[in-house]
């Protein structure tokens, strides 16, 4: 018997883990590591389940390739070899951009997905790229990218010291943080209450943290930047404003929201007045505070209103950047993510509908577009990296019959799924346990600074091939190299183009230097962890992975501290409240309020024992409180003669659905939780439990403009019984 000790990779908390392995490498436990000094010992159920999830039978170990309807086994040199002629065959005939490369959320919690992310495209040398960044939290990085220069410069809210905590579409006590990295949320909650802080949540669901709150307010799905601005309206016009940071527009935001004041927003959002009035007053008078937005308030028509005027209620209270209020992390590597350069966008649009690219790519919602319209650029091979878009992405069918029109694909998955199997070829990745893990990016929104790393729990087996490997061929076969190189070669490239780029970032502690200099000081045989020690050498703290390795549990770096001026980098180097790109989009706002009411919004529902569509083949995480059932609110279910179950209707398509009669919801609102409603691949319990894809019902022909975003709240749709 073995104990690994784990960060655990499945979400945002970034939970430590005591695994116990027996001799065949079988975890027989898992129970939270009460040594780590972020995490406390909390263990989730997902964590809880990661041996089941590790160990899962359906998961791939071998190379897949489709001849056919049919898959078969293959060797990973023939998967390989079958992956360059596809790729550079569509390259060859119809130039690099029509080859699209994808990346799932999976990659932004593993370190080859985050290391090679950037290699692959430039290899690639495509504008077509997308990821699931796009169908979740791009409105943050763009309001981010124009108010402060570095669409990474995400605050979060200081939890622990805060005294008034304003939680807007987001259920932390279910999600732990979502871009924002808070573990046992449940107790960060009671100590701020028991502390004499205030809650306040504003939700069209009675989410679990809505239960906990001080206050709870129904808003109507999608119109949250109604009542923010009759918030904003309230701090200018009562001069309860206390602006501590050097910022430019704050006339022109006086001007923009004199038309917003909360008896004129009410209606469209569905919070009276004089709540509105309530919560812009509480968080002026209140010691320190924070306002903080996410799902619900980012895969909305009006995402980057929202998140706008989250960041601008924030400063205008005098809480960003400052203890108690929303803060930045500072990671312990070297942030290579941030170019120290002014934020640009729009640098090049999509073919078919002109979407700008934002952080180098384009919107997940017109991917279907590009590879059904003819025409040069059109997309016709596609590099899918733990990706499930038939499920995840708006319009999901449609994408689906899309793939089917692709020359090639290849997807890097452990799993024979609703997307993969559309695919040509599949690499599937080792287990969970047999991969090093640091969390280059959840990092970057945690709510203490803290770093750790935990070495591979389990070899890998002689026919298997880490993920660093798999990208890497991919890489090179992306830049045309040749693809018997080996690995040796394929880590001394690839360091050396990561730490190339390291040293062109201005105001690096490695400017200036060569890579060579950089490689004498790299430590180890494994490529990726010689890289992580070299960031982690040239990063914040002077640390090592050495010094990593001796700290199992992890290493707390201290709380939050003030960064915003050697974060900013807009031009002005102020921060700017009204920009253009941002502020232009309330005509669109304006529009919208003049629009009919929907009868019935559909939304999402996040879920404690789910994340999107990748945990649903575990059966001790299926069942209970994690199924596909759709909640009514019991005054609809009288209204609409509604029964066991009911025919939901979208623009795009119908569905037949579970009910669930909930006074949890508002009237006029129906939830069905995302990432549901598989079927054709090979994953037994996932498909035992289908349930149905919400995003059958969504729309690809609406997004949110200014980030290009998809929207999956605030869906109008009808709700019929149900008759068979």
């Amino acid at each position: 018997m073995t104990t690994a000790h784990r960060t655990c990779p499945i979400c945002d908390s970034v939970c430590g883990l005591k695994i116990d392995l027996d001799v065949t490498g079988r975890v027989t436990s898992v129970r939270g590591d009460d040594l780590d000094p972020f995490t406390g010992g909390y263990l989730c159920p997902k964590g809880a389940s990661i041996g089941r999830l590790d160990e899962d039978p359906d998961r791939l170990r071998h190379p897949m390739i489709r001849e056919g309807d049919e898959w078969r086994e293959a060797s990973w040199d023939e998967a390989f070899a079958a992956v360059e002629r596809g790729i550079n065959g569509v390259i060859e005939k119809y130039g690099r951009d029509a080859v699209a490369v994808f990346f799932g959320n999976p990659t932004y919690h593993t370190m080859a997905g985050f290391l090679y992310r950037m290699p692959l495209i430039q290899s690639l040398a495509s504008k077509n790229v997308y990821s699931s960044g796009t169908i979740d939290h791009m409105p943050k990085h763009v309001v981010c990218g124009h108010l402060y220069g570095d669409p990474f410069a995400i605050a979060v809210p200081d939890v622990d010291r805060t005294d008034y905590l304003l939680v807007i579409g987001a259920n932390p006590m279910e999600s732990h943080g979502s871009l924002f990295c808070a573990p046992d949320m449940p107790k960060r909650l009671r100590a701020l209450r028991k502390r004499g802080g205030k809650l306040v949540v504003v939700d069209p669901r009675r989410t679990r943290t809505a239960a906990m709150a001080d206050e709870h307010f129904f808003v109507r799905p999608g119109t949250d930047p109604f009542l923010l601005l009759g918030v904003v309206h309230t701090l200018l016009e009562e001069n309860l404003a206390t602006v501590t940071l050097d910022v430019n527009g704050l006339d022109e935001l006086r001007e923009l929201v004199k038309e917003f004041p909360p008896h004129a927003v009410a209606d469209a959002c569905g919070v009276p007045a004089d709540g509105i009035t309530r919560i812009a007053r509480g968080l002026a008078a209140a010691p320190t505070a924070a306002v903080y937005s996410r799902m619900g308030g980012s895969v909305v028509e009006f995402g980057t209103l929202t998140q706008w005027l989250v960041d601008v209620i924030n400063i205008l209270t005098g809480n960003l950047d400052n203890p108690g209020g929303t803060m930045f992390a500072k990671t312990a590597a070297l942030e290579v993510f941030r170019t120290g350069q002014p934020f640009e966008w729009a640098r090049w649009h999509s073919r078919v509908k002109g979407y700008p690219e934002v952080l180098g790519e384009l919107p997940t919602a017109t991917l279907a577009d590009e590879i059904e319209t003819p025409g040069e650029g059109q997309v016709r091979a596609l590099i899918n990296i733990g990706a499930n878009q038939v499920v995840a992405a708006p319009n999901g069918p449609r994408i689906g019959k899309a793939f089917d029109q692709l020359d090639f694909m290849v997807a890097v998955d452990p799993y024979l799924n609703d997307t993969t199997k559309h695919a040509t070829v599949i690499l599937p990745p080792p287990r969970m346990l047999q991969a090093p893990h640091y969390d280059f990016l959840m990092q970057m929104v945690m709510v203490r600074n803290y770093t750790r790393y935990s070495p591979a729990a389990l070899p890998l087996d002689e026919d298997q091939r880490s993920e660093a490997e798999i990208l890497a061929r991919l890489t090179l076969i992306a830049a045309g190299a040749p693809l018997a190189a080996p690995t040796s070669a394929i880590d001394e490239g690839f360091i050396g183009q990561l730490l190339t780029g390291a040293t062109q970032m201005p105001g690096s502690p490695v400017e200036g230097m060569d890579v060579a200099d950089l490689r004498a000081t790299i430590e180890g045989d494994d490529g990726v962890e010689q890289i992580l020690d070299t960031l982690l050498k040239f990063g914040s703290y002077g640390l090592s992975l050495a010094k990593l390795k001796e700290q199992p549990h992890g290493i707390d770096l201290g709380p939050l501290e003030p960064r915003l001026k050697e974060l900013l980098t807009t031009p002005s180097g102020r921060v700017e409240l009204t920009p253009e790109a941002i502020v232009s989009d309330l005509a669109r706002l304006r529009a919208k309020a003049a629009e009919p009411v929907p009868e019935m919004l559909l939304i999402g529902r996040r879920q404690l024992r789910s994340n999107n569509s990748w945990l649903h083949n575990v059966k001790s995480l299926v069942g209970g409180s994690n199924k596909c059932i759709l909640h009514v609110n019991p005054a609809d279910m009288a209204k609409y003669g509604l029964g066991e179950r009911a025919v939901v209707r979208s623009a795009v398509s119908e569905l037949i659905v579970d009910v669930e009669p909930t006074d949890v919801v508002m009237p006029g609102v129906v939830s069905l939780p995302h990432g549901w409603g598989h079927k054709g691949g090979r994953q037994r319990v996932a498909e035992e439990n289908a349930g149905v894809n919400a995003n059958a019902l969504t729309s690809d022909l609406v997004v949110d403009v200014p980030s290009g975003n998809a929207v999956f709240n605030g869906i109008p749709v009808t709700v019929s019984p149900y008759e068979a």
